[in-house]
């Protein structure tokens, strides 16, 4: 097996707040990380942040996305979540939400009311994923993943990985995607070590939330950081220094143009205006 090569690490680019509930850094593409990394478009980090007793809930009221996913991962906290399609949930640490924009959904993330009302701490990722232009205006979809539903494994002594998508040799992640990719959620006590098997031809990054490891002799310290992976190659060796939590992203990338405004990713500047236009008119349907 012919490891990938670390290509660059980066840390984090901004520190920004999301509504009043989420404090994050953003670990790319505020960076200059961009189509390295592609069919992922964003991941923040955020907290971990204590929020006091509050009989408001914070986090960001009722907005829109059209042309990717919204991939949430809590790890501390309650989040709930609705969309004008009428879903729904309530996301309890370990929990995932699999939100597939498409064509257009407007949906808000709050503090879960009695989580608001006893304060406590917030911590967790969201990544942006992606969608190829067929796919862009499909209809919008949710999935929403308990933690018991996602398989963990261990992968060498004291190292796990929950597989959230994709395939690591022994376990299929619950995660439905529209193109190839893996989300491997990692956890490494000090001293362990473990190899991954990773698809040849994939983009990819370790994504270092906090601790200390190295990425095949390349070593992260700290939190938000992210090693980027080279394209060729079929495995990658890590090894902790201290107690860590990691994510193994990878990906087929999406040759195709890329075009953003805020919360809308399209192929084209043209699609850009249509997506704000429906948006305004109501088209995207709106929260009750």
């Amino acid at each position: 097996m012919t490891n990938k090569t670390v290509q660059g690490i980066h840390g984090y680019g901004s520190k920004h707040w999301v509504g009043d509930g989420f404090p994050v850094r953003n670990i790319f593409p505020s960076n200059g990380v961009n189509n390295e990394v592609s069919p992922f478009l964003m991941l923040d980090y955020l907290g971990p942040a204590y929020f006091p007793p509050s009989e408001t809930p914070h986090g960001v009221g009722e907005h829109p996305h059209r042309g990717f996913e919204t991939v949430t991962i809590v790890y501390e906290g309650v989040l709930a979540h609705r969309d004008s399609t009428g879903s729904s949930g309530i996301l309890n640490p370990g929990d995932v939400q699999w939100m597939t924009a498409a064509s257009g959904i407007v949906h808000e993330e709050m503090h879960e009311g009695e989580f608001a009302r006893r304060g406590g701490t917030m911590h967790g990722v969201q990544l942006w994923v992606n969608l190829p232009k067929v796919h862009k205006m499909s209809k919008p979809g949710y999935q929403s993943i308990l933690n018991q539903d996602i398989p963990v494994l261990d992968v060498s002594d004291g190292v796990s990985a929950r597989v959230i998508a994709g395939i690591l040799p022994g376990a299929t992640g619950p995660a439905k995607t529209f193109t190839p990719m893996n989300v491997f959620d990692v956890k490494m006590k000090a001293g362990s070590r473990a190899e991954f098997e990773l698809p040849e031809g994939h983009n990819g990054g370790v994504v270092l939330l906090h601790g200390g490891a190295s990425v095949d002799g390349n070593s992260l310290k700290g939190e938000a950081m992210i090693a980027v992976l080279s394209r060729k190659g079929t495995g990658i060796s890590l090894s902790a220094e201290t107690d860590s939590s990691l994510l193994i992203l990878t990906g087929e990338p999406i040759n195709e143009p890329v075009a953003q405004y805020g919360p809308f990713v399209m192929n084209t500047q043209d699609e850009l205006r249509q997506a704000v236009e429906d948006y305004r008119s109501g088209k995207m349907g709106h929260l009750s």
